[in-house]
């Protein structure tokens, strides 16, 4: 997928935990692994929000556009 999630990135930045970002955003622990992986399809704007709100970030902070990354998702699947 050409959509990279550097949550991992900016927890460390914050020096913040997923757990403690999960209690204060109102998600799961496991929904931040989701997301931090970027296993998942879609995040929701108001949970975007609240992330950028904790983190003190902007969107763009977390969510990177990488153009081509497409193959290298299609050759890890096979």
């Amino acid at each position: 997928m050409p959509i990279i999630v550097n949550l991992d990135v900016m927890l460390a930045r914050r020096k913040m935990r997923s757990r403690e970002l999960a209690e204060r955003i109102g998600i799961t622990e496991q929904n931040v692994s989701l997301l931090k992986s970027g296993k998942v399809r879609g995040v929701r704007f108001d949970t975007l929000a609240r992330i950028c709100e904790t983190l003190g970030c902007q969107p763009g902070d977390i969510l990177e556009y990488v153009p081509g990354n497409e193959e290298a998702d299609e050759e890890a699947a096979d």
